[in-house]
C-alpha cells in the first residue's frame, strides 16, 4: 500500500492540504465566529431529527468525496449547530466565544499532543503548572497541586477518589474490601456528579448523605452536623463534605466558613465544587461570596464557564503537597514514565491522572489571560454581575414577570405569566403556569431567536433560568430577551 497510487484525498499533498485548511478556516471565521456571534443571526436553525439526518447526509460510504462537497459539509455542520457564542444563548453555564481561547484550540488541535510527559509536551507541562499555580493563589494557597480534567464532573469525581485514598490508602490495592461503609455529604442543591461519582467509584449513591438547603439554596451547616452524627450512629464512616460555590439552578454559595468548622471538628475532607462560581475569586468586589475557600482540601473550578475560556477547561486544585495525586493514581508504566530519562522526570505529570492521553486545556486560559490580564478578566466578571442586576431590575418592572428569588449570582430565575392567566389565579394556576416555559422554549428554539433553560425546583413549577455569562452581552440583548418572551407568549 505504501508504494501504491495515493488515494484521492489530501494525504501526502501539501498543496491540497493547505487549500483545504484555508477554505475550512475561512468558513469557520465567516459562519461560526462572525455570524455565530452576531445578534442579527439566529441562535440555531432548528430541524427535526429525521429531516436533519437527510440534510447532513450522515451515511459513511466506501468512496471519498470531492473537496467542494466536503466544504459544503463543513458549512452544513456549522449552520445546523447551536451557536453557543451568540449573545442570546442563555441556556447553559457557559456562553460566548473568546477569540484568544479559540486561537488556543486551533493551536492545540494542530499540534495534537498529549499532556502526559515533558518529552512530548514540554511547553504545555510547564504552562499547566504556571496556570494551576495562579488559580491556587487566587484560592488562597501558596503551594499545592492540581490538574486539568475533562470537565467539572470528572474534577469532582477525582476529589472523591483522593479523599477516600487519603483516608484509606490501602484501597488502591485491596479495593472496596479494604473499606468500611463510607459516608459523604452534599446539599440537596449539589451537582449531580457527586452521586454519579459515588456510583462510579463503587461507594454507591446511598453513601451520599443529602444535607438540607435553606430557601436560597445554601447548605444548612446545622443539618450537616446532624447528618454526620446520624451516619456515625448507623455505622458509617464520614470522610468528605462537598460544598458548592454557585449551584446550578439558583446560583447559591454555600457558607464555607461554617461548613469548614464542621469538617475540622470531625476530621473530614472539605471539597468545594466551584465549577460555576470559582471565577468570582478574580473580582475584588464579589469574591467575598467564597469566603472560607482557602481552608478547603480541594476545589473544582471551570474557567470555561464564567471566564469564557472555551470547552473544556476544568481545573482540580489541591492544597496537598505530599504528591497525593500521583500516589493515588500512579501506576509507573515503564514505557512512558521511565525513571532514567535525560531530564527531570518530575516533569512527567501524566501519572497523576486516571487518563493516559490527556487533552491540552491550559493554553486556553493562559493565552486569554495574557491578552486580557487579570484586570481584564476581573472586569469581565464584574460586568456580568452588572448585567444580571440590570436584568433583575427589568424583570421587577415588567408586568407579567414574576421573580423566583433575588439572585446573589448570575442565575436570574423568573416566571413569565401570560395575559391569559391574568391576576385571578384559578385552582389550576400552578399546572397551567408549569406549561408556559416549555411552550415558550419550543417557540424560541424553532424561531432561532434565543435559547433559555427552564426547570422545576422543589415545589416551584417550571421557571426560566437566564444565565448571564457571555462577555459580548449588552443591555440591548437583555431587553430583547424580555421583549421576545412577551411577543412569543402573548397568545398562550
Amino acid at each position: 500500500m505504501a508504494d501504491s497510487k495515493p488515494l484521492p484525498c489530501a494525504d501526502g499533498d501539501p498543496v491540497a492540504m493547505e487549500a483545504l485548511l484555508r477554505e475550512v478556516f475561512s468558513i469557520v471565521v465567516d459562519e461560526a465566529v462572525l455570524k455565530g456571534t452576531s445578534a442579527s443571526e439566529k441562535v440555531c436553525e432548528w430541524k427535526e431529527p429525521e429531516e436533519l439526518k437527510q440534510l447532513l447526509d450522515l451515511e459513511l460510504r466506501g468512496q471519498g468525496e470531492r473537496r467542494e462537497q466536503l466544504l459544503e459539509r463543513c458549512r452544513a455542520v456549522i449552520r445546523y449547530s447551536v451557536k453557543t457564542g451568540h449573545p442570546r444563548f442563555f441556556n447553559q453555564l457557559f456562553s460566548g466565544l473568546d477569540p484568544h481561547a479559540l486561537a488556543e484550540r486551533i493551536i492545540t488541535e494542530s499540534l495534537n499532543t498529549s499532556q502526559y510527559t515533558y518529552e512530548i509536551a514540554p511547553v504545555f507541562v510547564l504552562m499547566e503548572e504556571e496556570v494551576l499555580s495562579k488559580l491556587r493563589a487566587l484560592v488562597g494557597w501558596t503551594s499545592g497541586d492540581g490538574v486539568f480534567c475533562p470537565g467539572g464532573s470528572i474534577s469532582n469525581m477525582y476529589a472523591l477518589n483522593l479523599a477516600r485514598y487519603h483516608r484509606y490508602p490501602e484501597c488502591k490495592q485491596r479495593g472496596l474490601r479494604a473499606l468500611p461503609p463510607l459516608a459523604l455529604f452534599a446539599s440537596e442543591e449539589c451537582h449531580y456528579s457527586i452521586k454519579k461519582g459515588a456510583a462510579f467509584l463503587g461507594l454507591g449513591t446511598d453513601s451520599v448523605r443529602v444535607v438540607k438547603a435553606d430557601e436560597r439554596g445554601k447548605m444548612v451547616p446545622e443539618d450537616l452536623e446532624r447528618q454526620i452524627r446520624l451516619a456515625e450512629a448507623e455505622g458509617a464512616v464520614p470522610f468528605l463534605v462537598s460544598a458548592t460555590s454557585g449551584t446550578t439552578v439558583l446560583g447559591a454559595f454555600d457558607p464555607l466558613e461554617a461548613i469548614a468548622d464542621v469538617c475540622q471538628r470531625h476530621g473530614l475532607w472539605l471539597h468545594v465544587d466551584a465549577a460555576w462560581g470559582g471565577s468570582v475569586l478574580l473580582s475584588q468586589t464579589h469574591k467575598h461570596l467564597l469566603d472560607g475557600i482557602q481552608v478547603a482540601d480541594s476545589v473544582t473550578w471551570n474557567p470555561h464557564k464564567l471566564l469564557g475560556a472555551g470547552l473544556q477547561c476544568s481545573a482540580l486544585l489541591l492544597r496537598d503537597t505530599s504528591n497525593l495525586l500521583k500516589r493515588c493514581h500512579g501506576s509507573q508504566a515503564s514505557y512512558l514514565f521511565q525513571q532514567d530519562k535525560f531530564y527531570d522526570v518530575a516533569l512527567d505529570t501524566g501519572d497523576k491522572v486516571v487518563q493516559c492521553g490527556r487533552h491540552v486545556d491550559c493554553l486556553k486560559l493562559w493565552l486569554m489571560w495574557k491578552a486580557q490580564g487579570g484586570q481584564g478578566l476581573e472586569l469581565r466578571v464584574d460586568r456580568a454581575f452588572a448585567l444580571a442586576r440590570y436584568l433583575l431590575e427589568e424583570v421587577k418592572k415588567r408586568e407579567g414577570f414574576e421573580l423566583v428569588m433575588e439572585p446573589e449570582f448570575l442565575n436570574v430565575c423568573f416566571w413569565f405569566v401570560p395575559p391569559s392567566l391574568g391576576q385571578q389565579r384559578s385552582p389550576n394556576y400552578s399546572q397551567e403556569l408549569a406549561q408556559v416555559a416549555p411552550a415558550l422554549k419550543e417557540r424560541m428554539v424553532k424561531e432561532g431567536s434565543m435559547m433559555i433553560g427552564y426547570q422545576p425546583h422543589g415545589a416551584r413549577v417550571n421557571f426560566f433560568r437566564v444565565v448571564v455569562a457571555n462577555p459580548a452581552l449588552t443591555r440591548a440583548d437583555v431587553d430583547f430577551l424580555l421583549d421576545e418572551l412577551e411577543r412569543l407568549g402573548r397568545d398562550l
